[in-house]
């Protein structure tokens, strides 16, 4: 496998961002190759998690570089995500701003459990499950949502989304079309 290239990052609105992702189903170079890809974007762009649709491609895979709530660093790469949250009682659910590189410069608050569990398989196939706390947990959510076609903003209520919209309407313009490959813009340079 070669170095990881920059890849620009898919918006919300382009179709792939807003449907059920295709299962992985080869673990080959061109597979790991798309995974160095994956990681290399979401380091340009100082992202947490990065989808398949975030890059254009309509494949159920997700890579990560997250603390979790002990702020361990936990990296790695999920095919097939399947994320479980607990229920009743062992549910607790933690409000923190949330963004999305496909939706550049906007954050809001949306309350998630603080714990997920996380099966899938990793690039070469093998079967792997990610337990996140914290921010991972959060991450796990959000990331498992992009495969099946969700993006944050859909679980946002209307005024809250009218918020985030208006966030990024403001602050799109510091991100090229191309971000991150090229990079983001500071404001000075308008």
């Amino acid at each position: 496998m070669s170095e990881g290239r920059i890849l620009p990052i898919t918006r919300w609105g382009e179709p792939v961002m807003h449907e059920v992702t295709e299962p992985v189903t080869s673990f080959d170079e061109e597979l790991h190759q798309l995974v160095a890809d994956m990681f290399a974007t979401m380091e340009a762009a100082e992202g947490v998690g990065l989808a398949g649709t975030q890059v254009g491609r309509n494949l159920s895979i997700f890579v990560y570089d997250c603390p979790d709530e002990n702020q361990v660093r936990r990296r790695g790469v999920v095919c097939n995500p399947v994320t479980v949250v607990p229920e009743g009682r062992d549910r607790n659910m933690e409000s923190a701003e949330e963004g999305c590189l496909s939706f550049p410069g906007a954050y809001q608050p949306l309350a998630r459990p603080d714990k997920a569990t996380c099966t899938g398989q990793d690039e070469h196939g093998n079967p792997v499950t990610v337990v996140g706390t914290g921010l991972l947990a959060r991450c796990l959510q959000h990331e498992t949502d992009h495969c099946n076609g969700t993006v944050f903003g859909d679980k946002l209520s209307s005024r809250v989304r009218r918020k985030l919209d208006e966030q990024h309407a403001e602050l799109v313009k510091l991100y090229p079309d191309d971000w991150p490959v090229t990079p983001k813009l500071k404001r000075h340079e308008l």
